[in-house]
């Protein structure tokens, strides 16, 4: 069994064999659960995605909320849906320059299309910047 404990999640996962047939198979869960809350969840998918890091989640909510001249009071965290802030496409364009410009990253069109919110934004320019494929 293994586990990832962060401040707010904990991720265990573990591997389940079974004899079918002659055939091993190996089943693997994941169970997420969120402290604080009676229940965990099953995920559906294998897929385990890090979270940007802080700095990287409030430089992009800095820009988001530049471009978008909020006020500075407007709280934009990292699960701020652009669109529900007021994003436009055209606006969304200009989100996504700036952020090229600032993290010197080039987003392809696969990538930009995937952002929806200010986090999905930091995971990208993250993965970008460390040379992963986004």
């Amino acid at each position: 069994m293994s586990s990832i404990a962060a401040p707010s999640v904990f991720v265990a996962s573990w591997h389940r064999s079974t004899r079918r047939k002659n055939q091993d198979s190996r089943a693997a869960q994941a169970f997420i659960s969120v402290p604080g809350t009676q229940r965990a969840v099953r995920a559906s998918s294998r897929r385990v995605s890090c979270s940007a890091k802080p700095e990287t989640v409030e430089k992009v909510s800095r820009i988001v909320k530049r471009q978008l001249a909020l006020p500075d009071d407007a709280a934009v965290e990292s699960s701020s849906n652009l669109a529900q802030l007021g994003a436009d496409s055209l606006d969304t364009v200009e989100i996504l320059m700036s952020l090229e410009e600032a993290f010197g990253i080039s987003m392809d069109e696969g990538s930009a299309g995937r952002i929806v919110t200010v986090q999905d934004a930091a995971d990208v320019i993250e993965k970008l910047a460390s040379g992963r494929p986004s």
